[in-house]
């Protein structure tokens, strides 16, 4: 016999002021070059999309989206990295579009560092097409610069 283990159901929610020590704390262990908590807050107060993935009453993601004129720009999408691999993220994208398309945007854009091929495979997978490069985009290490590529979904 062969036993099925449950997966803890992820729910989404608005994220709040409060959440922002736990946001930064998740940040600063998955990005080099984390946003600020400054940009967190300005975020909430000019009212972006700003969503917490929640699973078992842990926070595991979050994602930030900026809805105007028909357009909707994925700005940070962010999985703890202990998280990670088990399908929050395609879940947490998946919210972030129904969220835009609830909003009557047409489209969907973000950008992604050439080299962060898993998050490129899952924007491919999710239907994300390359419309350009943003040259010397992201920092890296030793004061240099990474591209960017500029990903767009038709919704």
């Amino acid at each position: 016999m062969s036993a099925l283990l449950k997966q803890p159901a992820l729910h989404f929610r608005p994220m709040s002021e409060s959440d922002i020590d736990a946001v930064m704390a998740i940040e600063s262990r998955a990005y080099d070059y984390p946003w600020t908590e400054g940009i967190f807050r300005d975020c909430l107060r000019v009212s972006y999309c700003c969503r917490m993935c929640v699973e078992d009453n842990s926070i595991v993601g979050y994602a930030i989206m900026s809805l105007g004129a028909g357009e909707s720009h994925i700005l940070n999408i962010c999985i703890n990295p202990e998280s990670r691999r088990r399908g929050i993220g395609r879940s947490l994208l998946t919210h972030m579009l129904e969220l835009a398309r609830a909003h009557e945007a047409d489209i969907a854009v973000l950008e992604v560092r050439v080299s962060n091929h898993n998050a490129i495979k899952l924007y491919q997978e999710m239907g994300f097409n390359e419309v350009g490069i943003r040259k010397a985009y992201y920092p890296t290490a030793n004061k240099g610069t990474e591209d960017a590529i500029i990903l767009a979904l038709t919704l």
